[in-house]
C-alpha cells in the first residue's frame, strides 16, 4: 500500500469515526406545552383526588447511542398547580404545604440516563420545597416524525412522600387525612430543535 492509498484510507476512517459520532450525539428537545401532561395523585379523607401542574419546561436531551451524554431538566411552576377545586388549590398552595411563595419552582435534574428491560431510568435529584433528594424515574421514549419533523413521545410515573419534602406542616403532618404517598405521571410531547 502506498502512501496515497494508505492517506486515503486513514481519512475514511475519521470520517466514518466522525460520522459514527454524530450520530451518536444527543438530541435538544423541549416539550410541546399544548400537547404535554404533568400530574398528581393524593389520597385525602379515603378518596383518591388528582391534581396537574399547567406550566412545566422540559428539557431533553438523548441519545440512546450515547446515554452518556443525555440529560433531563423539568422546571414546574408550583402556582399552576389546578385540582379543579379553588379552595383545595389555595390550601395547597399555603405555607404549611407546598408554600408557593416561598418556593415558586420545583425541579428534576437529571444527569444519568439508564436502559432498562422496560425502557430507561432518569438517575437525579429533585428539589421541592427547598429540600433536594435523589429520585428515580422511569419513563418509555419513541420518536417519530410529524410533519417532518422529528418529534418524541415521553412518558412514566413515580411516587413520592410528600414528608420527605416537608410538603405538610403543622397538622398537614398527620397521614390519617391526606396519604404521605403522592404519584406522579406524566406523558410529555416532546419537539426537537432544528
Amino acid at each position: 500500500m502506498n502512501y496515497s492509498q494508505r492517506a486515503t484510507l486513514g481519512a475514511a476512517f475519521v470520517l466514518l469515526a466522525s460520522g459514527a459520532w454524530g450520530a451518536g450525539a444527543p438530541v435538544h428537545y423541549t416539550a410541546d406545552a399544548a400537547k404535554s401532561s404533568l400530574e398528581f395523585s393524593f389520597v385525602q379523607a379515603g378518596a383518591q383526588n388528582k391534581g396537574r401542574f399547567t406550566r412545566f419546561p422540559v428539557v431533553f436531551d438523548f441519545s440512546p447511542d450515547a446515554l452518556a451524554a443525555s440529560t433531563l431538566e423539568v422546571t414546574v411552576e408550583m402556582n399552576s398547580l389546578d385540582t379543579g377545586d379553588q379552595e383545595r388549590d389555595d390550601t395547597l398552595r399555603s405555607d404549611e404545604l407546598f408554600a408557593v411563595k416561598k418556593f415558586p419552582q420545583a425541579r428534576f435534574s437529571a444527569t444519568q440516563i439508564t436502559k432498562t428491560v422496560a425502557g430507561y431510568e432518569a438517575v437525579g435529584k429533585l428539589t421541592l420545597r427547598g429540600t433536594t433528594r435523589d429520585l428515580r424515574v422511569p419513563f418509555t421514549f419513541r420518536t417519530a416524525t410529524e410533519g417532518g419533523a422529528p418529534v418524541g413521545y415521553m412518558s412514566g410515573k413515580a411516587t413520592l412522600k410528600r414528608l420527605d419534602y416537608g410538603v405538610g406542616q403543622g397538622d398537614w403532618k398527620a397521614t390519617d387525612q391526606v396519604g404521605n404517598e403522592v404519584g406522579v405521571s406524566f406523558a410529555l410531547r416532546l419537539t426537537a430543535a432544528h
